[in-house]
């Protein structure tokens, strides 16, 4: 197996506030992003630079968009645990937060049979097909999201990605940000030590045993700025 960091999720009430947290944190202005009609949500996105293991990674700002009701099956909850009570009351009390990251894999449905095989025996969730429609051309992925739309871990164990014949880093200009470290905190760090090697993620996360805690460190025009979930 073999994955590789794709992108970072910082989540926001709203996608005005994630911009105006975006502008007065990382000291620039975010990218077009779009919609998601299956999951009722939208984002914004940024190019992140850096070298080797984060040589092709981006940023999303996503947020649950106002008014539209997620065309998946009743009962299914949205992506990232934006659904869950808890992650909104701490959205609404700090503001916009790192909350999770997306691994891309060339195989999802290969990576999640490995993990539900594995000594850790985890759900990762269905693989779904997605879309959306860009100036550049159409986006199209597959995607694990669970029933519950649970992230694992605090949003340390990464939801897979697999992108068709265009990714979005294709069609987006440099954004003068540079990721150069993620980390990983978790009481249970072996177990999600195993999980990430399960699905060859191996290179590039921190990993520490402590209270829930998900750490992003960039280098932006306002200099260096670490992201972090504080638990959420």
């Amino acid at each position: 197996m073999r994955a590789d960091l794709d992108h970072l999720v910082i989540a926001a009430r709203s996608l005005d506030e994630g911009v105006q947290w975006c502008e007065a944190t990382l000291g620039v202005v975010p990218g077009p992003g779009g919609a998601h009609p299956l999951m009722g949500t939208h984002n914004r996105l940024l190019a992140l630079d850096g070298a080797a293991p984060f040589s092709r990674c981006y940023l999303e700002i996503i947020a649950i968009e106002p008014g539209r009701r997620p065309e998946r099956t009743a009962g299914q909850h949205r992506w990232f645990d934006l659904d869950d009570p808890a992650l909104q009351a701490g959205l609404a009390q700090h503001g916009p937060r790192l909350i999770h990251f997306i691994a891309r894999v060339p195989d999802a449905q290969a990576t999640v049979r490995a993990l539900a095989h594995a000594p850790t025996h985890l759900d990762r969730g269905e693989v779904i097909a997605a879309s959306r429609d860009t100036p550049a051309g159409r986006l199209e992925w597959q995607i694990t999201v669970r029933d519950d739309g649970q992230r694992l871990f605090y949003g340390a164990m990464p939801t897979l990605i697999q992108w068709g014949a265009v990714h979005p880093l294709d069609s987006m200009p440099p954004s003068g940000l540079r990721l150069t470290g993620l980390s990983a905190v978790h009481p249970r760090i072996e177990v999600l030590r195993e999980a990430l090697q399960c699905i060859g993620l191996r290179d590039g996360i921190a990993l520490r045993q402590g209270a829930p805690h998900l750490g992003a460190t960039l280098d932006t025009p306002r200099g260096p700025v670490t992201l972090d979930s504080k638990g959420l």
